[in-house]
């Protein structure tokens, strides 16, 4: 499949050509579904590791508190059954987790093809030449995560099934849609709030890392280091902007369905019973173990879709 954009499109800015867009839709939405994929199979029990320990509201002072909040009520299971209790809800998350990237990694190249096409010259009058491009791909990066919320509803289900699994009853998925309504939209506005800096953190930090680190004017010709590595920096920096909102976010979305507690009540009390720490509680588990899916997720993507996109 032929790239959407012309081969050379020039630059308001500097009157010069922009390196064309090479990848197909095809590779694109190839290699951010495999990326997906493969992240979901290696890392889901990480994810749910993350996200009991963001849930939690209470201190954690013991390793038998610690088996407690992480495997709930299989802690003092077998290994193997506390292994397999760390997979609730992996439907949901399949079906999140692979839309997902195909939706954020797949879809920040049309946003950046839209923005480059039609503002380049813009980011780089504003940015200058060399600092217009990478703020361009972390632009578009934002607002693909904006509109990641249409997917909330799945992400909701796997939070709940993860953390608080007594909230089904016994309620299958259809039932529960036909009950809640949009009210599995619930938190929508905090996720928008926190994707837009995260997503811009994540695309923008690896483009700067490609831009500045490795002075690649090219950046689909970073090798499968250089594409690590920038990997590494956009996902570090993405989970420290986005943290506070996240476990905001993560426990407007655990409660139980017929609990209305907005994002304003969940902050007041986080300040009020627990301090400003809570904020960033989870954030050296997501850092060691939450960065590595992201950055294992988004290397892949970035090496697979240019990759793709020369076989096809």
């Amino acid at each position: 499949m032929a790239p959407s954009l012309p081969a050379a499109v020039k630059n308001a800015a500097t009157d010069k050509p922009i390196e064309a867009i090479r990848e197909s839709t095809s590779a694109r939405l190839l290699g951010a579904g495999t990326a997906g994929l493969a992240e979901l199979l290696v890392f889901h029990p990480v994810d749910t590791i993350a996200k009991r320990l963001m849930s939690n509201q209470t201190r954690v002072a013991n390793l038998t508190q610690f088996n407690s909040v992480i495997f709930k009520s299989h802690a003092h299971d077998p290994v193997t059954q506390r292994f397999f209790s760390l997979f609730p809800g992996l439907g949901y998350a399949a079906s999140y987790k692979i839309l997902q990237r195909v939706y954020k990694y797949g879809g920040q190249p049309f946003v950046r093809d839209y923005l480059q096409q039609n503002y380049r010259g813009d980011f780089d009058r504003t940015f200058g030449a060399s600092n217009g491009k990478a703020i361009l791909h972390a632009t578009a990066g934002s607002l693909i995560g904006i509109g990641e919320i249409v997917l909330l509803p799945l992400d909701v289900l796997k939070i709940k099934r993860q953390t608080n699994p007594e909230a089904f009853r016994g309620r299958g998925v259809l039932r529960i849609v036909g009950d809640e309504g949009f009210g599995l939209y619930r938190g929508w506005g905090w996720t928008a709030a926190r994707n837009a800096p995260g997503s811009f953190a994540l695309f923008g930090g690896s483009a700067a890392a490609k831009q500045y680190l490795f002075q690649l004017s090219d950046y689909n010709s970073a090798t499968w280091y250089q594409n690590f590595v920038a990997s590494i920096a956009g996902s570090s920096a993405s989970l420290i902007v986005s943290a506070p909102l996240d476990v905001v976010k993560t426990r407007i979305q655990n409660r139980n369905f017929e609990i209305k507690e907005s994002g304003a009540k969940v902050i007041s009390n986080m300040l009020r019973y627990e301090g400003p720490s809570a904020f960033f509680k989870g954030l050296v588990p997501k850092l060691l173990m939450t960065g590595p899916k992201l950055t294992f997720s988004f290397w892949l993507a970035q090496t697979l879709i240019p990759l793709f996109s020369g076989m096809m």
